[in-house]
């Protein structure tokens, strides 16, 4: 059994296919449909059903799926440990988000860091809450941006920063509701609802606001991508409450509401007490302090084996 098959076992459980998993490992699905298939004779039992579009996991393939995430966490550590050395000259981090983040520009932050690190690789995952906090305790990811149900994270995991997010309602540009500014929660009774896929934390934030307020919403559609949702409403075929940039990105009729005043609260979070990864560590210090990143970049820089971070 190498760790080679293993990261390709676990590929296709994270990404739901060997296609999505071949991609992500940037290799050819044939490729990696033989490693697995290796792995399993290795193992004389399946591993997966592959009798739809998305492959499920075996009661064998269950079995191996702990065993494999502390067998790839530990090599994980131990490239932590080398990079510690190189004074990331070289080494990986790993950072899941939500989809609909919106209070970060991520994107902005990863190039800032990146033009910094250049030899370190970004891994970027997206997924739910609970997905993205089961990555954090399988060690399969440094840091998340987290739309956590409850108030408290679970032990284990600390929180570095914390956003509160404004949710408004979207429509069509044709909408009633479309130039009113306000709206109150019980006008929208009557409205068809475009919804994300449950257990996001968007879906489970709306759907607590509704609950809370007894409001029973007719869900026309649901839809796991933002920009489909987006499109749908623009579309017509319902309105719905998503984070203020989305809709005003979008270009689309942004309506508060009142009473209460919906919101989420986003966290960036990672293992407690602090990410062990040096890679990830100068990434958290990077989002969670911009203007003090540059000053802990060539300090860190000064390291033996250190990088110096460009001027300017």
């Amino acid at each position: 059994m190498e760790l080679r098959q293993l990261r390709h076992f676990m590929a296709v459980v994270t990404h739901g296919g060997f296609t999505a998993a071949a991609r992500a490992e940037l290799i050819v699905q044939s490729a990696l449909s033989s490693s697995v298939r290796n792995l399993e004779r290795e193992l004389g039992a399946e591993l997966f059903e592959r009798t739809g579009r998305r492959v499920v996991l075996t009661e064998a393939g269950r079995a191996l799926l702990p065993a494999a995430r502390s067998v790839l966490a530990g090599t994980e550590a131990a490239r932590d440990a080398v990079a510690a050395v190189a004074g990331l000259v070289t080494g990986r981090v790993r950072i899941g988000t939500i989809q609909t983040l919106t209070c970060v520009d991520l994107a902005a932050e990863l190039a800032a860091y990146h033009r910094l690190w250049p030899g370190v690789q970004i891994s970027l995952r997206e997924a739910t809450t609970p997905e993205l906090l089961a990555g954090l305790r399988a060690g399969e990811l440094d840091l998340a941006y987290l739309a956590p149900d409850a108030a408290e994270l679970p032990d284990g995991i600390a929180g570095f920063a914390t956003w509160h997010e404004d949710l408004v309602l979207i429509t069509a540009p044709g909408h009633r509701l479309a130039t009113a500014g306000r709206t109150l929660i019980q006008d929208l009774r009557d409205e068809p609802f475009v919804d994300f896929r449950a257990g996001t934390g968007l879906e489970t934030a709306v759907r607590r606001l509704a609950a809370r307020c007894g409001l029973e919403r007719r869900i026309t559609c649901d839809v796991t991508q933002i920009r489909l949702l987006v499109d749908l409403v623009r579309a017509g075929i319902g309105v719905a409450i998503v984070p203020r940039r989305i809709g005003e990105d979008a270009g689309l009729p942004c309506v508060s509401i009142r009473q209460p005043e919906p919101g989420r609260t986003v966290v960036l979070a990672g293992r407690a007490p602090r990410p062990r990864n040096p890679a990830a560590e100068a990434l958290l210090d990077r989002l969670t302090d911009p203007s003090g990143f540059r000053g802990a970049a060539r300090a860190a820089a000064d390291r033996p084996g250190g990088r110096r971070p460009p001027a300017g």
